[in-house]
């Protein structure tokens, strides 16, 4: 297995004959990037997936390109989105060997970005490159390899994706903990190994995704009608008969939720209600240096300030962990719609006793950068560790930054703000999604095996899933005409064999009858003699004087 994860950071053969390849375009909100993945033939298992890994040049790098802006830029003028997407497919066609584009799939897919335009717009771009990328490219790609998918089907990829590289797929490999599964309303169950799920928190959006085992009972309708947008189920196997890789898989995305929003859903909350304390109060908390407001979510001494709408908010930080996670209880509530509530949302049941889950982004930033915390979560140890940090004073944050004793990823930006967020993340994995504050297997990551796995991953995984079928149907076909050749060569020599016998039968028969024929010329010949001496001889006696 890690010989295996080892080659996965080598250079890939582009001389093997035998390797396909695959080519994804993840059309984002801010750019565009291409990856380029590849594949040795199908091992013969219907069991097993196809063995995807990403391409890596000569020097060993992955093979992926990025461009800006997103292409949504293109929304005005439709016709220039193959233009735009021309010098990702040209480094895709430059790396992927010549002889090899006219069976290499394409897929251009569309996220965030286009999925914010009127349909009208998302149409128009969409029909442009599947009428002119054709035109300039040999890969294989049509109509339905174009499409500007939901956030429901980019987590599905995400969790796919992350799971793949983990190995959760490989149901031979016993070595890791396994789940019962339930499969359809026939009341059948397997065992197999264990997913992982995923939490991802971003600048803007929060996301979960993970495995349910078992559908469990819906208790209402609106739960019911909830259920049916959220859980998608699938089959990653190459035959729709095969069920070991069935999954049911809950998604949700929160927008709104993602660290830097909340902070300025936070802030709009403070300055309101500090504005009315003050009306009420006739105070002038906050609206001068001198008076600030003292915010909790802020290092000691910190000084800040927040406009809205022509009016500022003049704050300085106190370091109160406790008192910041308390006021950010209601943020978890979201507006009054249930669907951007983080409280009142859809959750499908998670078994916290055999379960594992991974955080990306905001939760290993969270846990690493400045706390130094990144991997096994522990939230006592968290917790500790955050309360310490916001009850620093912020001078000597920043001298230890100078100091080089944070993350090299860390910046004043993840300083001034690390107080907040440490305390957002943990109301929403212990609040929100309701993680008992014991729950040991979690892991704050921005890495898997010392590579980043994209959802695009996931989705050549998804898209390429019946192609070991077409594969094993192939070598059923090629091992059959072999099996026919074979005994047509052993029918074909008996056949030779059996006409020499009969031609030789025929001569022995032929010579036989010759002989035959030949044995009763004689008999008559001397039949005939016979009978000239019979004649002959008394004619010469009657003539004798």
């Amino acid at each position: 297995r890690y010989l295996a994860r080892a080659e996965e950071l080598t250079a890939t053969d582009t001389e093997d004959s035998a390797l396909n390849y695959g080519v994804v375009v993840d059309c984002g909100s801010s750019g565009s990037r291409v990856f380029v993945y590849f594949w040795p033939p199908h091992n013969g298992n219907p069991h097993d997936l196809l063995d995807i890994k990403q391409m890596r040049d000569r020097s060993s790098r992955p093979v992926v390109k990025k461009i800006k802006p997103g292409i949504s830029v293109t929304a005005a003028a439709p016709e220039q989105a193959t233009p735009y997407l021309r010098p990702l497919l040209r480094f895709a066609a430059a790396h992927v060997p010549a002889q090899k584009h006219k069976e290499t799939p394409l897929y251009i897919l569309c996220t965030a970005g286009m999925r914010l335009l009127p349909e009208r717009q998302q149409a128009a771009i969409l029909e442009d490159l599947v009428r002119n990328v054709p035109l300039e490219f040999d890969f294989l790609f049509s109509k339905s390899h174009a499409e500007v998918i939901s956030g429901k089907q980019e987590g599905v990829y995400a969790w796919i994706g992350i799971n793949f590289v983990l190995g959760r797929f490989d149901h031979e490999d016993e070595e890791d903990a396994v789940v019962t599964v339930a499969l359809g309303d026939q009341g059948k169950s397997l065992v197999r190994k264990r997913t992982v799920g995923i939490l991802d928190m971003g600048g803007a959006s929060l996301q979960i995704a993970y495995e349910v085992p078992d559908s469990g009972a819906i208790s209402s309708p609106q739960q019911e009608e909830a259920a049916k947008s959220l859980l998608a189920e699938f089959n990653l196997g190459c035959d729709v008969q095969h069920t070991g890789h069935v999954y049911r898989v809950y998604v949700n995305t929160f927008l709104g939720f993602g660290g830097n929003f909340a902070r300025q859903r936070y802030e709009e909350l403070v300055l309101n209600q500090t504005f009315v304390h003050n009306r009420l109060h006739s105070q002038q908390t906050g609206l001068s240096p001198k008076m600030p407001f003292l915010d909790p979510c802020l290092p000691v001494g910190l000084e800040d300030t927040v406009t809205r709408g022509g009016q500022t908010l003049y704050m300085r930080g106190r370091g109160d962990w406790q008192a910041c996670a308390k006021l950010l209880q209601p943020l978890l509530a979201g507006s009054n719609s249930s669907q951007d509530s983080l409280v009142g949302a859809y959750k499908a049941p998670i078994d916290f006793s055999n379960s594992e889950f991974y955080g990306f982004s905001e939760f290993f930033y969270c846990t690493e950068d400045v706390l130094r915390l990144g991997g096994q979560y522990s939230a006592p140890t968290f917790t500790s560790a955050a309360q310490e940090y916001c009850g620093q004073r912020w001078e000597v944050l920043t001298q230890r930054f100078r100091g080089g004793l944070y993350s090299a990823h860390a910046d004043q930006h993840r300083l001034k703000y690390q107080c907040f967020k440490s305390a957002w993340m943990y109301q929403v994995l212990h609040e929100g999604f309701q993680f008992p504050l014991d729950y040991p297997s979690l892991r704050t990551a921005q890495l898997v095996y010392d590579r980043e796995v994209q959802w695009t991953l996931g989705a050549i995984l998804y898209k390429t899933r019946f192609l070991p079928l077409r594969d094993l149907r192939q070598e059923s076909i090629r091992q059959a005409h072999v099996s026919w050749l074979r005994l047509s060569f052993v029918y074909n020599h008996y056949l030779f064999f059996a006409c020499i016998l009969v031609v030789a039968l025929a001569i022995v028969l032929y010579l036989l009858r010759l002989r035959r024929i030949h044995r009763r010329q004689l008999r008559s010949a001397q039949h005939t003699l016979l009978w000239l001496d019979k004649v002959v001889v008394p004619l010469g006696q009657g003539n004798v004087p």
